[in-house]
């Protein structure tokens, strides 16, 4: 999170100099490649500093709410951004009970995976390896995605909508005259979904931690397969 929190900016600013499919491509790769490592390190260090990088060279998310818009009629705008955040749900239920049943394969499933296996060595490699190969396959994919930059036109009905709503034309027109930092209406915006992925965030780390922690210490001594199942239920 401290990575995409400083670079996030940056690769917005890319994705509208040089498009946005070289940065949806190039995260995606940044995920086959840094995602696979994680699975492979061997000390804490290795494990912190592949996701920071990962972190750090994922752009990918404004980009693809930006891509969401520029293929949809007007009117679809806010269906295409809801498809976005209904397919980012999916990963969060997919996601963790893909990591849970996953990890430690060679304990969960020892007629399959040998501790003498590189899946036994790196116990959660498995889970890793998988989102890398699905994330390849996206990859792949991404050679049929057509550039949208600077190649979406208003239509002449939205034009004229905007132009019959005199009142709303120096509202709508000031944000592109000031800097995001004096719109307030985006300002206000930001702070609400901020507090939303502070709360989100905070719920989901301490949950996992509470949940994995011994009972004498208050937690409650679930293993890696259980947390997952919780979190993709939640």
């Amino acid at each position: 999170m401290i990575g995409r929190a400083f670079s996030a900016i940056f690769w917005g600013i890319v994705a509208d100099r040089i498009g946005r499919k070289p940065v949806i491509v190039f995260s995606i790769l940044s995920v086959v490649i840094f995602n696979t490592l994680f699975g492979l390190s061997t000390e804490y260090w290795m494990a912190i500093a592949t996701r920071l990088v990962l972190g750090s060279l994922n752009g990918l998310l404004a980009p693809i709410k930006a891509y969401a818009i520029e293929v949809c009629q007007a009117e679809h705008h806010a269906l295409g951004l809801s498809v976005v955040n209904t397919a980012w749900g999916f990963g969060l239920v997919i996601g963790p009970a893909l990591g849970g049943y996953l990890a430690q394969p060679a304990e969960k499933y020892p007629q399959i995976f040998s501790k003498e296996s590189v899946f036994g060595r790196f116990p959660y490699f498995l889970p890793c390896v998988a989102v890398s190969l699905l994330a390849a396959i996206v990859l792949i994919s991404c050679i049929w995605m057509p550039e949208t930059i600077h190649k979406h036109k208003s239509p002449e009905k939205d034009i004229q909508k905007v132009k019959a709503l005199p009142s709303e034309q120096s509202y709508l027109d000031s944000p592109r005259k000031k800097s995001l930092l004096q719109n307030w209406p985006w300002m206000s915006t930001m702070v609400s979904y901020c507090f939303f992925g502070l709360h989100d965030t905070a719920y989901s780390e301490i949950l996992s931690l509470w949940a994995v922690s011994d009972r004498k210490y208050g937690g409650l001594s679930f293993s890696s397969e259980d947390i997952g199942g919780v979190l993709a239920v939640l």
